[in-house]
């Protein structure tokens, strides 16, 4: 009986473990993270091709809803932040998941019916009701992000630090787990909505999409009420007005002057008939300039953190053409990639970032954090040296002679059509200024498809030495962004925590930009492997102010042994680092 009360207790235990793992508040924030991610990498996807679809399969309509995402969160990512840290946990998660979901749900309705009614829309009113409705979707799908990024900035930075309590090794572990999950959804994702499109139409896409962000954004609301519940230091928030009150309270305390109060209260029962009119005006103008003060303030916050070079850093990894976006893809059909070959590289680039993940939360055991950062930097840089060696192996369409302003100077005005390649299947394309092939546009204006003028084979020496620094960089690159992030978490006070990540994300969103504006100037092909220097010194910019910032922490320490005791002595040695977890 002995014999069968021990296995019997020992599975009753297991069961015990494993029902308790799946109803914890870190698993739940999990589930709720995934289910959001999932729904945001649909949409992101999905958007693009609609809008592609909507407009004559034309990149208008997509390059203007880039820019309008880049330059609101790049304005107002202050001011996102400073209302994560103002208003309650719950609350701020809660109104950013109703407000993302339910613009993606209107979204996608409003799709819907350009879809059904293009044509009567485009004779009413000479076409500028649909115009409107293009805008009106734009504009939609922009609060859509901006909300997204304010659930980010709220579970990513804040939620998931609370949750983990005082374990840094935790904090670690959960930080891995939320990039693992990116990477999945990245992947899986668009693959889902993408078979939809494809053996439905873009109308049912349109309509899966807001049935799932319907479905999400129920699931996400109970899961974030009982993560609140299962954890109660969440409903425990301090900001800088109740820090300040505080302090002015003791003050009080301290000087103890009734007369002077006595005074005080009586002035103010002199002047109450010219009160409310002071106040008025006082009050319009506080909040008319209140949004540029929250901007001011938390640029000025920003860069007097303590690990300000650090994140700095990280943002000027975000000025690269080296990913697997449609720049480096539109290169890739230029060089004779194909379609199946470009999804095998990216199912590689993922499985890569996952082992970033894994050799983050390894090396922050072995080595701290901040060293973490140091090797995660050299890993990176080491392997986009290959892809500097590509722009001059054969096979790489590098010519310095041929004007990067060549192709946009061509089309301003001399009034040239615009260029076109042959696609995989043998079709003409049109080549934008990304020289991304058209892949939705099966009606391309057919150029001269003589079997005597097709182009020679061309070498894959420097395109493949090109993707395999990108994706052996993944595995540097992804353990960079997890320690700057933690670092963020740790060192940022926790009032501030909002509007630090703010700034941030704009300074992210700041230096994509300028790497789209990069492009934009020097379009052709000829000038890519120029994009690619320029790439890799910036990212090597980002290591040089991480390096400088880890050596201002650790001082002598840095080119000291690795030991597991290190991060206890690199974290308390940031310099003017006096907030806790």
């Amino acid at each position: 009986m002995a014999r069968e009360a021990g296995p019997a207790g020992e599975r009753q235990r297991r069961c015990g473990a494993l029902v308790g793992y799946f109803t914890s508040a870190k698993f739940l924030l999990y589930l709720g993270h995934a289910l959001s991610t999932w729904g945001d990498r649909m949409w992101h996807f999905a958007v693009s091709v609609f809008l592609v679809e909507l407009y004559g399969n034309s990149l208008l309509l997509t390059a203007v809803y880039g820019l309008v995402v880049a330059g609101s969160v790049l304005l107002l990512g202050a001011i996102i932040g400073d209302w994560v840290d103002k208003n309650s946990r719950l609350k701020v998660a809660q109104t950013s998941l109703v407000v993302q979901n339910a613009s993606v749900i209107l979204c996608g309705i409003i799709l819907m019916i350009i879809f059904l009614f293009k044509t009567q829309l485009l004779t009413l009113y000479h076409g500028w009701l649909l115009t409107m409705c293009y805008i009106l979707v734009i504009t939609i799908a922009n609060i859509a992000n901006l909300a997204s990024t304010a659930t980010a900035i709220t579970i990513q930075r804040d939620w998931i630090v609370v949750v983990a309590g005082e374990d840094r090794s935790k904090l670690a572990d959960m930080n891995a787990t939320i990039r693992r999950i990116d990477q999945l959804t990245n992947i899986l994702a668009p693959m889902a909505v993408g078979q939809v499109m494809t053996f439905g139409s873009p109308m049912i896409g349109c309509g899966f999409i807001s049935g799932w962000n319907l479905m999400s954004m129920c699931v996400e609301y109970l899961l974030l009420w009982k993560v609140y519940q299962k954890t109660p230091t969440l409903a425990l928030k301090c900001s800088k007005v109740e820090e300040s009150e505080l302090k002015q309270l003791n003050v009080k305390k301290e000087n103890d002057m009734k007369p002077a109060e006595g005074v005080q209260l009586i002035v103010e029962k002199d002047v109450a008939g010219f009160e409310p009119q002071q106040e008025k005006e006082v009050g319009c103008a506080a909040r008319i300039a209140e949004p540029f003060i929250t901007f001011r303030d938390g640029w000025v916050a920003y860069y007097n953190q303590p690990v300000f070079l650090a994140g700095m850093g990280l943002a000027f990894l975000y000025m690269t053409v080296l990913g697997f976006d449609c720049i480096t893809t539109g290169y890739a059909y230029t060089q004779g990639l194909s379609g199946s070959v470009l999804s095998l590289l990216m199912g590689a680039s993922a499985i890569t970032g996952i082992m970033g993940t894994v050799a983050f939360t390894w090396l922050r055991r072995k080595c701290g954090l901040i060293r973490t950062g140091l090797i995660s930097g050299i890993a990176q840089f080491s392997c986009l040296v290959l892809c500097a060696i590509s722009v001059f192996m054969p096979g790489s369409p590098l010519d310095l002679t041929v004007s990067p302003f060549a192709d946009i100077s061509a089309r301003l005005f001399e009034n040239e059509p615009l260029p076109t390649i042959a696609s995989p299947g043998g079709e003409p394309e049109v080549a934008f200024a990304t020289g991304m092939p058209n892949l939705l546009n099966g009606s391309a204006t057919p150029a001269n498809t003589d079997p005597e003028m097709s182009p020679e084979p061309v070498p894959l020496i420097s395109v493949s030495l090109l993707f395999a620094g990108v994706i052996a960089a993944r595995v540097g690159l992804w353990s960079f962004d997890l320690t700057v992030t933690q670092l963020l978490q740790e060192n940022v006070a926790e009032s501030e925590r909002g509007i630090i990540n703010g700034v941030q994300n704009s300074m992210n969103y700041l230096l994509d930009l300028l790497h789209f504006i990069m492009v934009i100037l020097a379009p052709n092909p000829e000038a890519f492997g120029l994009l690619v220097l320029i790439s890799v010194s910036f990212v090597a910019m980002g290591h040089i102010m991480y390096f400088r910032f880890a050596q201002k922490s650790l001082g002598k320490q840095l080119l000291a042994c690795c030991t597991p005791d290190s991060e206890a002595v690199s974290d308390s040695s940031l310099p003017g680092n006096t907030s806790t977890v």
